[in-house]
Formats: structure tokens, sequence, C-alpha cells
């Protein structure tokens, strides 16, 4: 049993966060005294201008399980990179059997992709991309997979800005290492010659 419904949670005036559940499941487990039933719920949180999490939620009824589950996605919330409406670049993540691709696109496309990953893009606040969902149409590993796709991606020009930091410091460690070593060469050089001149000197009568 699945569902794609959202609920906007107004509770938090600092974080007003929507929800959106993906899939809910029945699930039963055999005990001693028969077959217990219970329902697992995947959640998405988001606020749609680049704060995403995603959270899993087990109960014996489903309201109960949704809000377990919104409350772990509450706390895996990350920031997403984004470049206006769109991604800064392509990725493609792999979770379990699931493989998705997403791509930025110009604006005015849309989101084009699928009920799980339209899921997560949304609510990061993607207006405009491109996604592939392939291998696995899981939604547990599409969700995960997607989810693991945004983190990893990375505004250009702030990675340009750490490798020339990183450049600037390293020429920086590398001009204090040497004048470090040519300070202890000069003086092992000057020591070596104080003790040369002394054995040179004769010895007094």
């Amino acid at each position: 049993m699945s569902s794609n419904f959202g609920r906007n949670q107004d509770d938090n005036e600092e974080a007003p966060f929507v929800e959106r559940v993906v899939r809910i499941s029945r699930v039963a487990k055999v005990v001693k005294g028969g077959r217990h039933l219970s329902f697992n719920a995947v959640v998405v949180v988001g606020d749609g201008e680049g704060h995403v999490g995603i959270g899993m939620g087990k109960a014996d009824a489903v309201p109960d399980a949704v809000r377990k589950g919104a409350a772990n996605a509450r706390k895996n919330i990350v920031q997403i990179s984004l470049k206006g409406s769109t991604i800064p670049h392509e990725v493609v993540t792999k979770f379990g059997g699931a493989l998705v691709m997403l791509k930025p696109a110009s604006p005015g496309t849309g989101v084009i992709a699928g009920g799980a990953v339209r899921a997560v893009v949304e609510l990061a606040g993607v207006r405009d991309i491109l996604t592939k969902a392939r291998r696995s149409t899981n939604p547990v590993n599409v969700v995960k997979a997607t989810f693991e796709g945004l983190k990893s991606l990375r505004d250009p020009q702030d990675e340009i800005r750490k490798r020339k930091s990183l450049v600037e410091s390293m020429a920086e460690r590398a001009r204090i290492q040497a004048e470090r070593r040519a300070a202890r060469q000069a003086r092992q050089a000057a020591a070596a010659a104080a003790a040369a001149q002394t054995q040179a000197e004769p010895p007094s009568q």
C-alpha cells in the first residue's frame, strides 16, 4: 500500500517544513500468538529552499508510523547546493539496487521525475531537473539514492575557491619550510666554521 499525499507542518514557524509520504507498506511478523501486523512509512521532509531530509517510521497504526518517519526525517535534514532553480551539475548515485541519475535542466523545464524521486527533489527546492531511475524501482532505495545524490552536489565556484586557498596555503607552507631549512643550514654552516677556526688556532703557551 502506497500513498503520495503531502501536508504542511506549521507548528514550528521558524521552519515551515512540508511532509510528504512516499510509501506506506504493511508488514507482518509471526509471533507466538500469531501474526502481528504493523506499518512502515517512508517520509520526506523539506522546506523547498535547499533543506531536505528522509526518514522511516514503523508503528501499529498508519498515523503513528507517519509521525515517527517525519520525526526521523527532521533529524536527518541536510542543506543542498542549488544553482538557481536547478542543480549545479549532473550526478549518478547508487543505493542498494537502485541507480538514480540527476541532471540539470534549463528554466521552465519542470521536474521530470517519478513519484519517489519527485518527492525528494521538489521538497529540496529544485524546480527544473531531469532524472532517471534505473534497475530497482523499490521506492525506499530510490528515495535514499536520490537523497545521497543531492547531498553529493557541490557548487563549482565554492570548490574552485577552496582549491585556490588550499594551493595558496600549501605554497605558503612550502615557503616557510624552505626558510626554516635555509636558516638551519646557515646555523649548521656557522657552527662548522667556528669549529674549524677553533681547531686551526695554535694552542696558547
